[in-house]
Order: structure tokens, then C-alpha cells, then sequence
């Protein structure tokens, strides 16, 4: 049959509109198997209140035994390919409760683990970082908050004080950089507390006042017993290479280890060097980007952006355009800020907004989960321990050079060189955080690299941004390097689904958008394996897999 011809176009149409319309099955037997797991993740002590104590998470690990086991006795090698997904995401957040429990100790090592109050929304599918069960996520409230909403709120703030005594007690780890930078977070709580404190329709609400001013006082004193301790903690924070390696393959199901996201991350931030070198020499007799220079200025160049890059995406079929698409994005479009304040990313969009923008991808996607909740409770909300990172992270790095490819910037080539400043920002990053985990470097050391080898000097601007990634990169392990590594996986998924439809005719980029979209947010590798059937880096993964206790061991 002729691969161009009506009926082949006609049928590959018909099986992208499957991919991106799948109905998802879900095996019983796992559902029941998710839903006790999820119930039991939750540290709850007899009390009812979350307990991150040596003596209650020991008590617990036999009934996590016990449901890992019955993981593993299901005959699942002969189910439906998205079966096997659920099953291997499954497999892969029990793996990281016990790389929690053995190694990472969040409650033990990290003070930042207890901040409890959330201001803001994650772009991502949960808060970025190993985070306490115990979270007040304020900007979920609908304001004014109604009296259901303050007594739930004056129940979780009148828990802080509780929470941070049990802190004390546990926080016996000896991980110095994670101590100090988390001693910030706390502090920082402080304020926030105190702002909240000040929200006008508390003001005459003694009952909140009293729970806020108890909360407050709570999170001083531990600010303060924190500094106190700081000089007995001299140990190294990072995991080192080998566990790093496990933790990558076994719990986000990147099938790469310490080494090779080295070798990956080098190299991409050599490309992005380079080419933003070539990209300069070719628009050598181009005017330079002018950055906005005033409120209206930024907001007019904003909503252009915004328009200019959604009306792209859908008159040029790269994915099924949604009608929440534009309301995602504009509540995220920036202000304008003075040139002397403007951290990295600010900066980009100052000159341009489309490069950030494209990143934004991500907030479509938390739309699409708020509006279109996936059908398989699996892959409703977030998988646990970060595991989105290459998935969401990945997208949205990979979105921001498949969208320059494929004709974004045609207008405005001198665009396309933020790009490439944004790839090579992100690969320094990472590569400082993997040196750092393998504990080669301190934190300051890995900002060094993450600041010397982003481009025009863009990322010494804002010390603040560099502390703060940084410090999120120490605590969670590969996030680091997830906007690489994960653009390298969206990447491979792509060669992928290009390589088993060569020859199909149009379509096929938004097919693989469309059906990624469809997938929900989990690891890219298991995005792959759905989306063309190939459980190749699935395979790697399995094929190396030693167990953790094993590895401890040695």
C-alpha cells in the first residue's frame, strides 16, 4: 500500500486519534493493591496525627513488606501494556519509600522537610522536594475562607507546635549543608506566618490570631534550636554515585546512572554553547533583542507572546489546543522588573517571553489534570517522591527547543539564542548538583559551575535563585539533572514514535503530543513504552536492578 496515500492517511489518523482518546484499563487487583498504599504512605500514629518518629516508622516498614510483596506476587507480565505501566509506577514508589527510609531520611537529615506552609502552587504536579504530610496549602483556599475553611485551617496551624517538637526529636541526621540551608526555610516560614497574620480578614479573629501566633512561636524556636545545633553537624549531604545511580534507575525509572548523566549533561551544555555561538554569528547584522522598559511595554509584549504561542501550537498541529490552554497561562505572564532585580528567568522574558512560555507548558498541563482528571485513578493526581520529574520537567525543557524547530521563532531568530542560553543554564545546574550528590563539591562550589557556565553571565544576577535550586537539588536527587536527562527522554520517545510511523504522513507530532498528554504525568520511560509499545529502557532498568539492601551492604 502506498504510505502516502488516503487510506494509509486515514488509518494513521484513526490510530492517533486512539492514542490520544485511550481508555486506560486498570486491573482490580493493582487498583485495591494502589489504593491500601497510598492509605498506608501516610504516617499516621494511633493518635491520628502524622509521625515521622525512628520508633513509628520502624514499626511500620513490616507493613510495608507486606504490601511490596504482594506487588510482587502479581502474575503481571502478560497484562495490557498500560497495565504494566501502573504496575512498574507502583513498583518504582515503593521503591522510593524505602530509599526514603534507608537513605534519604527527610524527617532525620533535612530541616527544610518541615516547612508546613505552602504559599504558592508548584508548576509541577506536587511541591518540588521531599515535603511533610502535614502541609498547609494556603493558596488553596478560596478567599474569603468561609468557617468550614478556618477551622480547617486553625486545626493544621494549631498542629505546627506538636509538629515541631517531634522535629527536634527527630532531626538527629548529620547533614550540614542540608541543615543550614534548611534552618532558611524555616525562618522564612516565620514570615510567611506573619503575613498571614496580617491577611485583613483575620485582623478581628481572635480564634485564628491565637493559632497563628502559636505557630509562629513554634517555628522561631525551632529557627533557633536549628542554629543552635549547626555546629555539630559536619558531615557530607549527598548521597554519593552509587546510590545517586539506584535511586535514578529503580525509583524515576531514568535508566541512567551517575556517569552517564555526566557525560549527558556535559555535552548538552557544549551544544548549547556552541550553538548559541553559531546562532550569535548568524544573526551578526541583526539589531539586538530590546528588553521591555516599562509595565505597559512588558504587559503588551506578554500578551503577544502568550497569543503568538498558543495560535502557533494550534494552526501548526502540534498538540490538541485546549480552551483552558490560554486561561492556564495567564495568570503566569510576569510584570515588569526593574533590569537591576530581574533574576535568570526574568530576564529572558523581558527580551522575549515565547522561551519561558514554551516552559510554561507545564501549567497546560496542570489544567488538563484539574479539568480532564484522568479516567485511571492510578494517574489522577501525582505520583509520590517527585517521580514526574522526567516527565514534566522534561517536557517542558524539550517543548522550549521543539517548538524553536519547529518554527516558532521564524519572526525573530534573534530569539531562538535564548533558547540555547536556557539549555546551557540548565545542564550547568545539573552538573554542579551531580558533583555535589557524589560529594566532589560543596553546594557553593556546584553554584560556582551553575553561575561561570550560563551564558552572558545571567545567573549571577540573583544569588537568591542560585541558592534556592541548588539547595532543592541536594534534597531531591536528580532533579536537578531531570530537565536534561528528561528532555533527553522526551527526545528518545520522540525518535521512537518517529521511527515506528516513518513514513505514515502528517500528523505525527501532535499524535505524540497529543498521545503523551493522554498518558499523564509519569517518568518518560514508561510515557515510551505506552505510547509505542517498546519497553526497551524499561528493560535496562529491570535487567540491572540489584536491591537496595544489597547495595547497602557492600
Amino acid at each position: 500500500m502506498n504510505q502516502n496515500s488516503p487510506i494509509t492517511l486515514l488509518l494513521f489518523a484513526v490510530c492517533s486519534l486512539l492514542i490520544s482518546q485511550k481508555s486506560f484499563g486498570q486491573r482490580p487487583e493493582l487498583l485495591t493493591l494502589f489504593k491500601e498504599w497510598r492509605a498506608f504512605e501516610v504516617p499516621v500514629n494511633t493518635t491520628g496525627n502524622i509521625d515521622y518518629s525512628k520508633a513509628h516508622l520502624e514499626a511500620r516498614w513490616p507493613h510495608y513488606e507486606e504490601l511490596r510483596e504482594r506487588l510482587m506476587q502479581l502474575d503481571h507480565k502478560n497484562w495490557e501494556v498500560s497495565e504494566q505501566v501502573d504496575w512498574t509506577l507502583l513498583w518504582a514508589e515503593m521503591n522510593g519509600y524505602a530509599f526514603n527510609h534507608y537513605v534519604l531520611k527527610p524527617w532525620e537529615r533535612d530541616p527544610a522537610f518541615y516547612k508546613v506552609l505552602w504559599t504558592e502552587q508548584s508548576d509541577v504536579p506536587a511541591h518540588e522536594g521531599p515535603t511533610n504530610h502535614a502541609v498547609i496549602e494556603w493558596w488553596q483556599y478560596q478567599q474569603p475562607l468561609n468557617k468550614e475553611a478556618q477551622e480547617d485551617l486553625i486545626a493544621k496551624l494549631d498542629f505546627i507546635p506538636q509538629f515541631y517538637t517531634q522535629a527536634k526529636k527527630n532531626l538527629s541526621g548529620n547533614a550540614r549543608e542540608l541543615w543550614i540551608a534548611g534552618t532558611r526555610d524555616i525562618a522564612r516560614q516565620a514570615q510567611a506566618l506573619e503575613s498571614l497574620a496580617g491577611d485583613p480578614q483575620f485582623q478581628k479573629n481572635r480564634k485564628v490570631q491565637r493559632s497563628i501566633s502559636a505557630a509562629i512561636k513554634a517555628t522561631l524556636e525551632l529557627k533557633e534550636w536549628l542554629e543552635t545545633e549547626a555546629p555539630n553537624k559536619t558531615a557530607a549531604s549527598g548521597v554519593g554515585k552509587a546510590l545517586y545511580s539506584w535511586y535514578q534507575r529503580n525509583v524515576h525509572l531514568v535508566p541512567l546512572d551517575w556517569q552517564d548523566e555526566v557525560m549527558l549533561l556535559k555535552h548538552e551544555l557544549a551544544r548549547a554553547w556552541s550553538s548559541l555561538a553559531l546562532e550569535e554569528h548568524k544573526n551578526r547584522e541583526l539589531p539586538p533583542l530590546k528588553a521591555a522598559s516599562s509595565q505597559e511595554e512588558y504587559l503588551k509584549q506578554a500578551r503577544e507572546a502568550a497569543d503568538e504561542l498558543i495560535t502557533f501550537l494550534d494552526t501548526n498541529d502540534i498538540v490538541n489546543v485546549k480552551e483552558y490552554y490560554r486561561p492556564a497561562l495567564e495568570p503566569h505572564l510576569g510584570r515588569f522588573i526593574p533590569a537591576d532585580r530581574r533574576n535568570f528567568f526574568w530576564i529572558t522574558a523581558h527580551l522575549d517571553p515565547k522561551p519561558l512560555y514554551s516552559h510554561f507548558y507545564h501549567w497546560f498541563e496542570l489544567a488538563r489534570m484539574r479539568v480532564e482528571p484522568h479516567q485511571n485513578e492510578m494517574r489522577r493526581g501525582s505520583p509520590l517522591y517527585n517521580i514526574f520529574d522526567s516527565r514534566n520537567e522534561g517536557m517542558a525543557t524539550a517543548v522550549e527547543e521543539f517548538f524553536m524547530q519547529a518554527g516558532l521563532y521564524e519572526n525573530s531568530p534573534r530569539s531562538r539564542e535564548i533558547v540555547y542560553i536556557l539549555i546551557a543554564q540548565r545542564a550547568a545546574r545539573g552538573l554542579g548538583s551531580l558533583y555535589a550528590h557524589a560529594n566532589l563539591q560543596t553546594m557553593e562550589e556546584a553554584g560556582v559551575i551553575h553561575s561561570e557556565y550560563t551564558p552572558r553571565g545571567w545567573m549571577k544576577t540573583e544569588k537568591e535563585l542560585l541558592l534556592f535550586e541548588q539547595h532543592l537539588y541536594m534534597r531531591q536527587p536528580g532533579y536537578g539533572t531531570s530537565y536534561i536527562t528528561g528532555k533527553y527522554l522526551m527526545e528518545h520517545a520522540l525518535m521512537a514514535y518517529a521511527k515506528s510511523r516513518e513514513g505514515s504522513g502528517t500528523g505525527l507530532i501532535k499524535s505524540y503530543f497529543d498521545g503523551m498528554n493522554a498518558i499523564g504525568s509519569m517518568p518518560a520511560s514508561l510515557g515510551e513504552w505506552e505510547l509505542t509499545g517498546s519497553s526497551v529502557l524499561i528493560d535496562e532498568i529491570f535487567d540491572s536492578y540489584v536491591p537496595l539492601e544489597t547495595l547497602l551492604e557492600e
